[in-house]
């Protein structure tokens, strides 16, 4: 079993902002596969099914950002995964925004998300995919997280969820995770250079 963890936070209100840029490519990746049916399980919303021949479990935590790892963790726990069957899928102010970055682990970057998933895994080894929403510049952080995207970085933020689907079925067919990184993270250099 793979895990899928798109972060976010739940609730009306924070629909479509940059915080919420997760749980907007796990819906993407989703639809692509016409996974329905959404259960509540491990305190979040649950699919199960099938991608590129890998069981998966998508998941969007309910817990609100500063507790995911608790969903990750009762998921983590019922499965017997490792942590390398994870894919976390997180917002960054770090990147501009639409660039997507793939990684096999790192630090949280001042991400509260995956700081609550290193502390319930006890490792911070887990696969990441990060999808930028540009830096806050004079807004305040929690201000501009947890805003909504400009109509122009929208569109950026769509090509991104479609680049977001494509690197994850590349991961779950290949099952080569530097080989994604290498083929997905250096799609993204090129992008931004032209």
């Amino acid at each position: 079993m793979k895990l899928i963890v798109g972060l976010g936070n739940p609730g009306k209100e924070y629909e479509k902002t940059r915080h919420n840029a997760g749980f907007m490519a796990a819906n993407h990746l989703a639809e692509r596969h016409n996974m329905s049916g959404a259960k509540t399980k491990f305190h979040a919303g649950v699919l199960e099914g099938r991608i590129e021949g890998q069981k998966v479990l998508l998941m969007q935590p309910m817990t609100f950002m500063n507790r995911s790892g608790l969903s990750v963790g009762e998921a983590v726990t019922f499965y017997k995964c490792e942590p390398e069957d994870v894919m976390v899928i997180v917002d960054d102010i770090a990147l501009p925004c639409g660039r997507i970055r793939l990684r096999g682990e790192g630090g949280a970057g001042g991400h509260n998300g995956l700081s609550d998933i290193k502390r319930v895994l006890g490792t911070n080894k887990y696969p990441r995919l990060r999808i930028g929403v540009d830096a806050p510049g004079r807004v305040p952080q929690v201000d501009y997280v947890l805003g909504r995207f400009s109509d122009e970085q929208q569109h950026l933020v769509e090509k991104a969820l479609e680049r977001s689907s494509k690197a994850i079925e590349h991961w779950l067919r290949e099952g080569d995770l530097p080989k994604t990184m290498s083929l997905f993270n250096q799609m993204a250099d090129e992008a931004e250079a032209k």
